[in-house]
C-alpha cells in the first residue's frame, strides 16, 4: 500500500510492505534497555491489555511477550502484518495482529491500559486518533510513544550511511537525526497529559551485513525506492560495507514519552 504524506520525504510514496522482509530480519534492534524503560515504568506487563500501533512485524508486543501482557498489533501494511503473525505464530505466542490504518481501528470503550507506538507516531492524523485512543483507553490509561535512531553527525559509520541513502531519495525527511523528544501534537494534548519522558543514548551492535539490512529495510530505500535505483544503492552501500570492521557498534538516541489518559 503506497503512502504519501507532504510532510515526509517531499511526498514521494513509500509501502512497507515491499521491505517486510528485510523489516522482519533486520530491524528487530532494539537493545533490552529499551524495553526495560516499558518494565521500570509497570507498562506493558501481566495484567494489562495492550494495542500496539503501527506495529510492523510485531517488534514490541514479540519482546514484551514474556512480561504477560495481552497484546493487540496493527499495522496499516498488510505484508507488515503477515510477518509478524509469522513470527509470533514460530515462537509459539498469542498475539492479536490485524492490518488496519490506527484512524480505522474499533474497539468498545475502556477496552485497553495501554497504547504503544513505535517509530511512527508522526504517521498518524492525531485529530481523528486522539479521541478515539482516549475513548478506547481506560480512565488514567497510558500512551506510550517510543521512538530510537541513529545519530548521522556522532557516529562516521551511520553519518556516510545516510549519505548514500541521500545520494538516491535527496528529500528522505529520515536523516539528520539529533537527541530530542518525541513531539507531541496539540490534538493529542486535549485528551492526554504528559507524566513522563526520557532521553538517552544507546549503542547497538551491528555486523555489516545486518546494518546494510537495517539501511535497506529504511523508508527512504527498501520502501521507496524503484528496482534500478534500488540495486544502484545495494552496490554502493555494500562497498562501503567493506570498509568498516566486521562487527561494530552505532550510536543511537532513544526516547520515551507517556501521557495518562484524562477522560
Amino acid at each position: 500500500m503506497n503512502i504519501s504524506n507532504q510532510n515526509i520525504d517531499g511526498g514521494k510514496a513509500f509501502d512497507w510492505g515491499r521491505t517486510s522482509e528485510d523489516y522482519a530480519k533486520f530491524r528487530d534492534i532494539y537493545p533490552r534497555e529499551f524495553y526495560n524503560k516499558l518494565i521500570i515504568r509497570n507498562l506493558c506487563v501481566s495484567g494489562q491489555k495492550v494495542l500496539d500501533l503501527g506495529t510492523g512485524t510485531g517488534v514490541l508486543p514479540r519482546n514484551m511477550y514474556s512480561y504477560g501482557a495481552e497484546w493487540y498489533g496493527t499495522d496499516i501494511s498488510p505484508e507488515q502484518i503477515e510477518q509478524a503473525k509469522h513470527l509470533a505464530e514460530s515462537e509459539n505466542m498469542n498475539i492479536n495482529f490485524f492490518a488496519s490504518s490506527s484512524e480505522e481501528i474499533d474497539f468498545p470503550d475502556d477496552t485497553f491500559d495501554v497504547v504503544t507506538a513505535c517509530q511512527c507516531f508522526w504517521y498518524f492524523d492525531h485529530s481523528v486518533l486522539a479521541p478515539k485512543l482516549s475513548r478506547i483507553l481506560k480512565k488514567g490509561g497510558k500512551l506510550v510513544v517510543l521512538y530510537m535512531a541513529w545519530l548521522p553527525f556522532e557516529d562516521e559509520i551511520a553519518g556516510k550511511s545516510e549519505e548514500i541513502v541521500l545520494k538516491y531519495s535527496p528529500n528522505w525527511t529520515g536523516a539528520g537525526e539529533t537527541r530530542h523528544h518525541s513531539f507531541i501534537a496539540p490534538e493529542v494534548l486535549e485528551y492526554f497529559t504528559q507524566t513522563d519522558a526520557e532521553l538517552y543514548d544507546i549503542k547497538v551492535p551491528f555486523t555489516r551485513d545486518s546494518w546494510h539490512g537495517r539501511m535497506k529495510a529504511c523508508r527512504g530505500v527498501g520502501a521507496s525506492l524503484p528496482p534500478e535505483e534500488l540495486a544502484k544503492w545495494e552496490v554502493e552501500h555494500r562497498a562501503f560495507m567493506e570498509t568498516v570492521p566486521e562487527n561494530f557498534e552505532i550510536l543511537h538516541t532513544a526516547d520515551i514519552v507517556v501521557l495518562e489518559n484524562m477522560k
